[in-house]
């Protein structure tokens, strides 16, 4: 016990320095404008950053979510006041998600680290080469009927398994498919996607908190920084044609595949020596 008290003591000491905070607002403020631009949480910025600061890999991934609610609103609010959310379909995906999740959770609990890591590249791989060979529409429109319906839900629910396995908030999953498989404009697919990544973050911040895995204090200062910068990245989102949305997004995937593939191949490498 006295040695959790020191290593608590030593993990707010380094979070309450002046470098520590400097990071989280940078990391905040950076999360705000990826995730108004993509339509995606912004956990992949979130918690690399607090790894870095000294955090353990579960309660950076529980601060994270923590920080993803209100950057997630102030996402929502900038898309909604254009008309660029599709309230239903988002009721229909989170339907699917919440129980798409418990099968991510039992297979992320079963699963070697070393096979989710290579899923995790290889899905980042799927959805760069979606992102280069498709160009969502700008004047796309999301119809809803039954079957729609229903494919909204499936979606929902591999979104959430998938969510659940590779540790994401699900928006590269829903933003891409929802322009690809339904037809959504490129700012619908990120107003929805962002709506969707709601509830699911309060879910599991309440869950995460009564665990004790979530520090607090730094997933609020990320947060609150976010929510400035969120409106902007949807501003440019507007700006810039859904070619170049794409390519950006393609962009920032790659960056994140390049340094996950790295991390797979240095695990890969241990295991080997191990054994």
């Amino acid at each position: 016990m006295k040695s959790n008290t020191s290593g608590n003591q030593q993990q707010h000491n380094r979070f309450g320095n002046q470098h520590g905070l400097l990071v989280l607002v940078l990391t905040g403020l950076a999360c705000g404008l990826l995730s108004g631009l993509f339509g995606i949480g912004g956990g992949t910025i979130i918690v690399p950053a607090l790894v870095w600061l000294g955090l353990s890999q579960r309660h950076a991934a529980a601060t994270s979510l923590a920080a993803i609610v209100p950057t997630s609103i102030s996402g929502v609010i900038s898309y909604a006041s254009g008309g660029n959310v599709n309230w239903l379909a988002a009721a229909l995906l989170a339907l699917g998600v919440i129980a798409g999740s418990q099968l991510g959770s039992l297979l992320l609990s079963r699963l070697p680290e070393i096979v989710l890591r290579w899923i995790w590249v290889a899905f980042l791989v799927f959805v760069i080469i979606q992102q280069i060979t498709f160009t969502p529409s700008r004047d796309g429109h999301l119809v809803l009927h039954v079957w729609s319906g229903v494919f909204l839900v499936v979606l929902g629910v591999v979104t959430g398994a998938l969510a659940g396995v590779l540790g994401i908030g699900g928006g590269a999953i829903m933003m891409p498919a929802l322009s690809f498989l339904f037809g959504a404009s490129d700012l619908m697919a990120r107003g929805t996607s962002l709506l969707v990544m709601f509830p699911g973050a309060i879910s599991g911040t309440i869950a995460n908190w009564k665990r004790e895995l979530v520090h607090l204090r730094s997933g609020l200062i990320i947060g609150c920084c976010a929510v400035i910068t969120a409106p902007l990245g949807t501003m440019i989102a507007g700006w810039i044609s859904p070619r170049a949305g794409s390519l950006l997004f393609a962009a920032w995937l790659t960056f994140l595949a390049v340094r996950s593939t790295l991390s797979a191949i240095k695990i890969s490498g241990g295991l080997s020596a191990k054994s």
